[in-house]
């Protein structure tokens, strides 16, 4: 699994025109799930999202957690996280997972954060055709894959 976790003042997503989620301060995650992911890779990374200390304490120093600050979540899947762009101009997304396993696996992820941080993670809608809004602060983006742990 790969993640893109953006530290935002203000995120949402839209479907279809309509508004299914908006957040003020926290993370903005897309999560690209890949074929041979499993429960562990979840949770590597649901609990590393929520300890990531990116948030700045008293003095200016990025040294607060999501939970540490009460921060909120909004989780859009994003299969494009897996493109490989080795070969030509079209980028490939042989790696990512179908349905069967991305949809389990992107859900898994967002109640193991509900659970971590013990509030509602809000969650884009699979495979829709979303408009995701944001300001990233900072800018503060961090990648994070969980095949590359060692």
């Amino acid at each position: 699994m790969r993640l893109v976790i953006q530290r935002v003042t203000e995120a949402s997503v839209s479907v279809d025109g309509e508004l299914i989620a908006a957040i003020g301060r926290g993370f903005m995650v897309l999560v690209g799930v890949e074929k041979g992911d499993t429960s562990d890779d979840v949770e590597w990374l649901a609990s590393k999202t929520a300890a990531l200390r990116v948030f700045d304490d008293e003095s200016g120093v990025m040294n607060l957690s999501i939970a540490d600050i009460g921060g909120q979540v909004l989780a859009v899947s994003q299969f494009t996280l897996t493109a490989s762009t080795r070969k030509g101009n079209r980028p490939s997304y042989i790696r990512a997972a179908g349905h069967d396993l991305a949809v389990p696996m992107y859900e898994a992820y967002c109640r193991r954060m509900a659970e971590l941080l013990g509030r509602p993670t809000l969650c884009g809608r699979f495979g829709a055709d979303m408009k995701v809004a944001l300001v990233n602060d900072g800018p503060v983006t961090i990648i994070i894959d969980s095949r590359l742990r060692e």
